[in-house]
């Protein structure tokens, strides 16, 4: 009986070890079948606001459809040797900002991996069927914000804190500083350029010399360096605007000072593309897409049911009734892209 027993126990204890290296197989093989995408940045996360609104989105990417993250800060260096590494990794890689300029020759030394390059065109993108640029209408949105900066100013100048003076940057400024004098011509617009994403310190020195100037409200245009704008108006006393985020919540510490901001839906815009190609093996590369107020990506928060409402309930419909004429095209908004 003893040994009918044992037998049994063997049998058992043996079907069960094959059937947990069937799962394990089985897991490794739908673990090496998960799409891989690599995220590569300029300088770092934690900006909240542009570099961790990308990241953002590949992260739900992987709570809805398994998908592989990885990511990879450049730190303002070896930004080439960056998306080849992630390339040689990754099924898609998305470069986030334009100092990956030389993403053409990355992309035809990598013609299977896909490339999503977030916020700038790239020059012969008709030849290069594995590539996809995102464009955002910044400016649209920035007109906007211009507009409640003009509106909720008391001191008759408002200002701008850019993280360089560039195309993209100044694609904000244009339609800032536009539409700040739709809601009042005679606006004060006072701008300087930080010349730094990841240096709060510098943000803040140049808030407060934009304050010193008579500014009482302060765009920031300038990823983490853009957190020191906030600081600033917390010291200062002055209102400022978020990007990218709703930074009314991802910088909830500086509640108070910001008063809304233009969202520019980075992570939506990656997710929504990736999306596509998972669910219908879709890739439209070779081209550029412009991410506009339109479709959704670009957008005013105003934070949450949690969050101080420093804005009149009253100019809330009038920047909505503004943002649609600029859909209609009855508004037409000046940018720097050609």
């Amino acid at each position: 009986m003893k040994k009918l027993i044992s037998s049994l126990l063997v049998i058992v204890m043996t079907f069960s070890v094959f059937a947990l290296a069937g799962c394990n197989s089985k897991e490794t093989a739908d673990e090496e079948k998960a799409l891989t995408v690599c995220v590569v940045v300029s300088s770092a996360f934690g900006d909240k606001s542009f570099n961790d609104s990308a990241k953002e989105g590949a992260d739900k990417l992987a709570e809805d459809y398994g998908v592989k993250v990885n990511t990879i800060e450049c730190n303002e260096e070896n930004y080439k040797q960056h998306m080849m590494d992630a390339a040689e990794t990754s099924d898609i890689v998305v470069p986030v900002g334009w100092q990956f300029y030389e993403i053409a020759e990355v992309a035809k030394e990598y013609p299977d991996t896909k490339f999503i390059w977030v916020d700038n065109p790239v020059d012969g993108i008709e030849d290069l069927p594995n590539v996809l640029c995102i464009l955002y209408a910044q400016n649209e949105g920035s007109f906007l914000t211009g507009y409640i900066a003009a509106k909720m100013s008391e001191s008759g100048v408002v200002g701008a804190v850019g993280g360089e003076d560039s195309t993209t940057i100044n694609d904000f400024l244009v339609g800032y500083e536009q539409g700040a004098k739709y809601a009042d011509p005679e606006i004060k617009v006072v701008k300087n350029y930080a010349n730094d994403y990841e240096d709060p310190a510098k943000g803040k020195e140049c808030a407060l010399a934009l304050h010193d100037q008579g500014a009482d409200v302060i765009f920031q245009v300038a990823g983490n360096t853009g957190n020191g704008v906030f600081a600033a108006a917390k010291e200062a006393g002055f209102y400022a605007i978020g990007v990218d985020q709703d930074q009314k919540i991802s910088a909830s510490e500086y509640d108070e000072q910001i008063i809304c901001s233009m969202k520019k839906e980075v992570g939506n815009s990656v997710y929504d593309t990736i999306k596509a190609f998972i669910e219908d093996e879709n890739w439209e590369g070779a081209r550029i897409w412009t991410a506009d107020m339109s479709s959704g990506y670009i957008s005013i928060a105003y934070g949450d049911e949690n969050s101080t409402q420093q804005i009149s309930e009253e100019l809330k419909p009038e920047v909505e009734e503004i943002a649609a004429s600029i859909v209609a095209g009855e508004i037409k908004v000046e940018t720097t892209r050609q």
